[in-house]
């Protein structure tokens, strides 16, 4: 129930976004890169100075972030990163369960856990926030042509 009033409130959210489909969706790329990197106590730092920076879409970029970085995807991301980066790097996999899933507490696990885990979610996030940026601009487009037939139809 909370997943569905969540997926709703981002759809609200997302219809309403103004600005040009490629601000959008670089917003909402940005928005997800961030959320998707191991970098939790920073999500909301890197996501005004990225799209500030890059002059993108802001509202998307926070939209991208919030939707894609939550208590359920995070234990999922990064142990999941963990495994890429060791897959990249070549070494054998060492699976560890962390008493919490906190930067500071990761981070005093020390270099043989953070190099994998910001490799890794390098990776994930740079493929999943191009596959986020090309959906996005494309239901942008689309919301709008819609919307745009449809007030056509409904002019006299």
């Amino acid at each position: 129930m909370i997943v569905k009033k969540r997926l709703q409130n981002f759809y609200k959210d997302f219809l309403s976004l103004k600005g040009e489909p490629r601000t959008i969706a670089m917003g909402m790329a940005i928005g997800v890169f961030v959320g998707v990197t191991p970098t939790i106590p920073f999500h909301t730092v890197l996501v005004i100075m990225f799209a500030y920076l890059f002059r993108q879409n802001m509202t998307a970029a926070f939209l991208g972030s919030l939707m894609i970085s939550n208590p359920v995807t995070i234990p999922f991301f990064y142990v999941s990163q963990y495994a890429l980066g060791r897959y990249i790097l070549g070494e054998n996999l060492h699976y560890f369960t962390p008493a919490e899933f906190s930067a500071t507490h990761i981070l005093n696990m020390g270099w043989q856990i953070i190099c994998p885990l910001l490799l890794g979610g390098v990776m994930m996030a740079t493929f999943l926030a191009v596959s986020a940026y090309y959906i996005t601009h494309n239901a942008v487009v689309g919301i709008r042509k819609k919307a745009h037939n449809d007030f056509r139809k409904k002019s006299p």
